[in-house]
């Protein structure tokens, strides 16, 4: 519950601090002073976004801030999940600056819009002329029987069985998609794949070739120089190995007159066995070297493909055309398997949707049998708040499979007796909407974790009696739940815990909002004048002590 509320620099409110009962508030005031704006600042605490249009003074930053005693409602999990510290005693602020940045803090810890919703939606409800109406959405009146009929584990199971039968059927048109797609992109991949299977890539050294072709281009060449060579080294009339011979022989007489001479002699002797092995792989290769028409085209053949190849395929060596290749060549294999991979996917696919219709067919059972009982708490109730003749029917309609079940909920409402009831959106007034909406409120409020409760102006088109059956059924509600409501009855502002009125100051230049809890005689002179007027005669305050004691 809200243990305090703090607002400054919001609309016309330029500061305000309120310590709401932890029972049943009452906040009045006259019109325009003030008392809706405080529901807007306590929206940004649920995480609405605002604007600098919210900013009384445009140079200073508006700060929202409430601390929550949640101590008693298990939420954990939910700090857990937003990566956020827990503490019995929540503190939520919100700022806006002057430029329109927008911080959020729980607990001083920064964080986001959608972990302050998260939480926020825990910790209050607040009712507002919108929500009156949105009683009349289909999805709304579903959520209010699911509620009532507190049945939160049939909720899970279904939506856990959900959302695996959307996984599958996620991933059966995936296949499927894929599956048409790669038909179309098959025979070109195809084509591809024998192409590169064609040219043999494997073991294919791409510089060998390009070396080979190069030598036999020029092999004419190569064997007249190895010849001219070959020549110079051993059958010239001055041959090299012939002299270099004669040289060792001299050398070898003298070598014993010392260890340089016959270092010399025996490297001499290495240079001819080296210039003679020279010699043999001269000779080798001028016999292995031959001009060769038909090879040299094979050769340009094979790399004129290699080149056209990589080309294509906006690549440099053949280790890439091999990587494409086998990418296409599994791809394929992908293909050719699809068909069974789509069967064993609609196999899950009917696995799951069968599991999930089971789980839809227990939920819709039980919203079935709780929505009669549904119709009859709500008819009961606005029998006592001035609906005497209000009839309701509660009709499930069967639909495609949603997140929330198999099932549309259909309200249907008529206010006179002997008119058949039709869609509530359809002949529900204003009045009625703010009553039926307070009579479903009244109905799951002990059926939630929901810690506070605020009402805007829930007591529109009500008066008398019916107001007094509404504020009791208030304090009723009060037992297990904070509630505030902002109100213009004089009934509602007898029977609140606490009294807060608003009002205008027009003290300084500028008009602001104030809030002031009233006690005893102020109380009962504020509730005097919503009875009678500015002026209040003495009826109009004994008829407000009467309604305190009412109270």
């Amino acid at each position: 519950m809200i243990k305090s509320l703090q607002i400054k620099n919001y609309a016309l409110i330029q500061e305000l601090e309120m310590s709401p009962s932890p029972k049943l508030n009452i906040i009045t005031g006259e019109t325009g002073a003030g008392k809706s704006i405080m529901l807007g600042a306590v929206g940004l605490l649920l995480g609405k976004r605002a604007d600098t249009k919210v900013l009384l003074n445009e140079n200073q930053k508006c700060i929202v801030e409430g601390i929550f005693d949640i101590s008693s409602y298990s939420l954990q999990k939910i700090f857990e999940d937003e990566d956020l510290d827990y503490e019995n005693e929540c503190v939520i602020r919100r700022e806006i600056s002057p430029s329109g940045k927008s911080r959020a803090f729980v607990n001083d810890t920064p964080t986001n819009l959608s972990a302050l919703k998260a939480i926020g939606e825990k910790l209050m409800d607040v009712h507002s002329q919108h929500e009156s109406l949105q009683l009349g959405d289909n999805s709304y009146q579903l959520r209010a029987l699911d509620a009532f009929a507190s049945h939160p584990e049939l909720l899970s199971s279904y939506k856990l069985s959900f959302k695996s039968y959307v996984q599958a059927k996620k991933e059966v048109d995936k296949l499927e998609s894929l599956a048409t797609q790669s038909a179309e992109d098959a025979d070109y991949k195809q084509f591809l794949l024998n192409e590169l299977l064609e040219a043999q890539l494997d073991d294919l050294n791409q510089e060998a070739l390009e070396s080979e072709l190069e030598v036999l281009e020029n092999a004419e060449d190569i064997k007249l120089k190895l010849s001219q060579a070959s020549h110079m080294l051993d059958e010239s009339e001055v041959a090299i190995l012939q002299q270099i011979k004669e040289s060792k022989s001299l050398l070898n007489t003298i070598a014993s007159f010392s260890p340089e001479l016959a270092e010399l002699s025996n490297r001499l002797e290495s240079t001819s066995i080296e210039l003679t092995d020279i010699l043999g792989e001269i000779q080798r290769v001028q016999a292995t070297v031959e001009h060769d028409p038909e090879k040299i085209q094979e050769l340009k053949d094979r790399l004129d493909l290699l080149f056209r190849l990589q080309k294509k395929h906006n690549v440099q060596t053949v280790q890439e055309l091999v990587a494409i290749r086998d990418d296409l060549d599994k791809s394929l294999s992908q293909v050719a398997n699809l068909d069974n991979e789509i069967l064993q996917a609609k196999k899950e696919l009917e696995k799951a949707e069968k599991e999930m219709l089971a789980h839809a067919g227990k939920l819709t059972e039980a919203r079935k049998l709780f929505s009669l009982n549904f119709a009859d708490e709500i008819e009961k109730i606005i029998h006592k708040i001035g609906i005497e003749n209000g009839t309701i029917e509660i009709k499930i309609k069967p639909i495609a499979p949603t997140v929330s079940g198999l099932d549309e909920v259909e309200m249907h409402f008529s206010a006179n007796k002997g008119i058949k009831p039709q869609e509530l959106k359809e002949v529900a007034s204003g009045g009625e909407f703010s009553r039926l909406i307070f009579a479903v409120k009244y109905l799951i409020a002990d059926k939630t974790a929901m810690p506070t409760i605020i009402f805007d102006e829930i007591d529109t088109g009500v008066s008398g009696e019916v107001a007094l059956q509404m504020i009791r059924m208030m304090k009723e509600m009060s037992k297990n739940h904070q509630v505030i409501s902002i109100s213009h009855l004089p009934q509602f502002a007898a029977g609140g815990d606490a009294h807060y009125y608003v009002y205008k100051d027009h003290s300084s230049d500028r008009s602001v909002s104030r809030i002031k809890r009233l006690e005893d005689q102020d109380r009962v002179t504020e509730i005097a004048k919503m009875i009678g007027g500015e002026n209040p005669g003495a009826s109009a305050v004994e008829s407000a002590k009467e309604l305190l004691q009412i109270g």
